[in-house]
């Protein structure tokens, strides 16, 4: 009696868990992107997500971020990133990263707080015209989320998707990490900065206060 009592304890949580790793969207996935000013290079540890249910995923990202073609300030428009589609969670309620600042170097912490209408914007269909297919397109949505990287800790947040226009979702201002970089294991050693970039530095200064 205890295995079979046992087996169908192990059943129910195994189909709860199910039901909950397939929210209902409109899309397979939405995209978590990153981006850091041209030649400010960033190495990104982690990207931890708390999805609307309140479900916690651990780095559903890192690395090498997307340059933007910009130094100071942000493109117009950004969307995308380097990153991935993020399959089986729910619409974004909390959005945390952890990089290194390679300029500097310094590693940071931030917190991005979703709001409502974000999620409400990503659900929302659209038929915008993309200048590639050269044709209005049905049934597109704004489902990415992009976030920007720049040295001094700061963070800048749009949603966006194809042939839409992004929008800002806000500016946050990250704290540096206690641990340090990797989580305190390399003494303190940050990923080293490329030539070119530390030569670009070198010659024209980090642009702070731009982003």
């Amino acid at each position: 009696m205890r295995k079979i009592f046992l087996a169908c304890v192990l059943g129910l949580l195994t189909g709860g868990t199910s039901s909950q790793a397939q929210p209902k969207l409109p899309y397979d996935t939405w995209y978590a992107g990153v981006i850091a000013p041209d030649h400010m290079e960033a190495w990104v540890e982690s990207v931890d997500v708390i999805d609307r249910r309140g479900l916690a995923y651990e780095r559903v990202n890192g690395g090498v971020p997307s340059y933007a073609t910009t130094v100071a300030g942000w493109p117009s428009h950004p969307a995308g990133g380097a990153g991935k589609g993020v399959r089986g969670i729910d619409l974004p309620e909390i959005i945390f990263v952890r990089w290194q600042s390679l300029v500097e170097p310094q590693t940071y912490n931030v917190r991005i707080n979703i709001p409502e209408w974000v999620r409400e914007e990503m659900l929302k269909p659209q038929a915008p015209y993309c200048r590639g297919q050269k044709r209005v397109v049905e049934g597109m949505y704004r489902r990415f989320i992009t976030i920007g990287l720049a040295p001094g800790g700061i963070a800048k947040a749009w949603v966006g998707g194809p042939c839409l226009q992004s929008i800002e979702i806000g500016r946050f201002e990250a704290a540096i990490s206690k641990v340090g970089p990797y989580g305190g294991t390399s003494n303190g050693e940050h990923r080293p900065l490329s030539d070119k970039a530390k030569a670009y530095i070198e010659q024209h200064g980090v642009p702070y206060g731009s982003w």
